[in-house]
């Protein structure tokens, strides 16, 4: 019989390559990983990996176990979370996943609502931008995912079009709840000619050089300068915001953020201008459809809309 055990341990190497490097992540021995898995191998009647060099590759039954491990492993734990969440959320735990300006605004608020409510449920955090913390969920590496996507101009939006690269379906297997509409401002160093100025036009920013965010936010910038007619000049790329605040404040370039990211930052030497066309981004909480039901990850989703309406 193949156990949960023993998929986590084959998913793993498949991950790393090694039974060593997994053996480091899975915090075990890698006698004990060779043991798992010639149990796993037993069980399965195949081999499941083959030994190349110092490296392990999977066959091809072993590509299909890792591909339906995910969906097996996602499914227990929702089993083992509805089961603790029947004494009332006196135990289990949630893991989430956000983007940082989600980190640093919504989920605190979250978080400390969460904590005084149901003090016996864990709630653990980590950092990732979207698409990898899509993944992240969708692998079973999380419960919750704080994520968000570019929809297009106001005009586009009644019109029914949206952003290249947004599939409207990209979340279709997800339950989706939406927290809000962040707003994109643009941002000048205090000196700049359109310091003080209540908005500024897109097309304005041509001949600047420009700051950029995250591989997402990168995408959307040039999209947007693009659909306005040029293309920008970017000198500086970071993920880091308070980065992108701070070499903005030098004077080194012009930026657009979210709201949210603006509101996490102590912004320096900088002005803030709204921009035209107005730009937005949905930020939504994402969770599968089995660990909706868990009331743990339930409450979670609550907290953060509830966090967000603040």
């Amino acid at each position: 019989m193949i156990e949960a055990r023993h998929l986590r341990v084959l998913r793993a190497v498949a991950a790393t390559g090694s039974f060593s490097a997994a053996a480091r992540e899975l915090g075990c021995t890698q006698p004990a990983v060779s043991q798992q898995m010639k149990a796993l191998e037993q069980s399965a009647g195949t081999p499941l990996l083959i030994r190349t060099g110092r490296e392990m590759r999977l066959t091809q039954a072993g590509e299909a176990l890792v591909r339906h491990a995910a969906g097996i492993l996602a499914g227990l734990t929702a089993a083992e979370e509805e089961v603790a969440a029947i004494a009332g959320l006196r135990a289990g735990r949630v893991r989430l996943v956000s983007f940082p300006s989600g980190s640093s605004t919504l989920v605190p608020t979250a978080l400390a609502a969460m904590r005084a409510a149901h003090p016996g449920t864990r709630v653990s955090l980590v950092e990732a931008e979207p698409p990898r913390s899509v993944e992240m969920l969708r692998e079973g590496d999380c419960d919750v995912a704080l994520a968000f996507r570019y929809g297009g101009r106001a005009g586009d939006r009644a019109s029914g079009a949206g952003e290249a690269g947004n599939d409207p379906g990209e979340w279709a297997d997800l339950v989706v709840r939406s927290l809000l509409t962040d707003r994109l401002v643009g941002l000048v160093p205090e000196g700049h000619r359109l310091a003080g100025a209540a908005q500024v036009g897109m097309a304005e920013l041509a001949e600047e050089p420009w700051i950029a965010g995250c591989p997402r936010c990168r995408r959307h910038l040039v999209e947007v300068c693009e659909g306005v007619g040029f293309t920008p000049r970017i000198d500086f790329a970071t993920d880091d915001y308070p980065a992108v605040v701070g070499l903005v404040g030098a004077g080194l370039g012009v930026a657009v953020l979210p709201e949210l990211a603006v509101e996490s930052v102590r912004a320096k030497g900088v002005s803030t201008l709204a921009v035209r066309p107005a730009v937005e981004r949905e930020v939504v909480a994402l969770t599968l459809p089995d660990l909706a039901r868990v009331p743990a990850v339930a409450a979670t989703l609550t907290q953060l809309e509830r966090a967000a309406a603040r």
